[in-house]
């Protein structure tokens, strides 16, 4: 896959309406803007809100996802769950192999 950073969520809403991308991983606490406002702003756009989103967190109690699915996240995940291959397997299901 091809990655492209962000410093923060203001960076990233300007990079998603400038550039094309496949997906988009968030994570919830980012300055300027939050993940869950990222995820509000790509779903309200008509050109992007087709556009997958992933929003990682340290914050696993069931609110902060249900906040985070309903802020129109695809997937939530918990950083603990990188232990396993659920990133790299919700990645594969949204988007394909590389």
């Amino acid at each position: 896959y091809d990655v492209e950073t962000a410093v923060d969520g203001a960076d990233g809403w300007n990079r998603v309406r400038e550039r094309n991308f496949d997906l988009v991983i968030s994570d919830v606490d980012m300055p300027r803007m939050t993940g869950l406002e990222f995820t509000k702003r790509i779903r309200d756009d008509q050109r992007l809100r087709d556009l997958p989103v992933v929003i990682v967190s340290y914050k696993d109690r069931s609110e902060d996802r249900l906040r985070g699915l309903e802020a129109g996240a695809n997937h939530y995940l918990t950083k603990a769950s990188f232990h396993d291959d659920s990133f790299v397997d919700v990645v594969v299901s949204l988007i394909g192999a590389p």
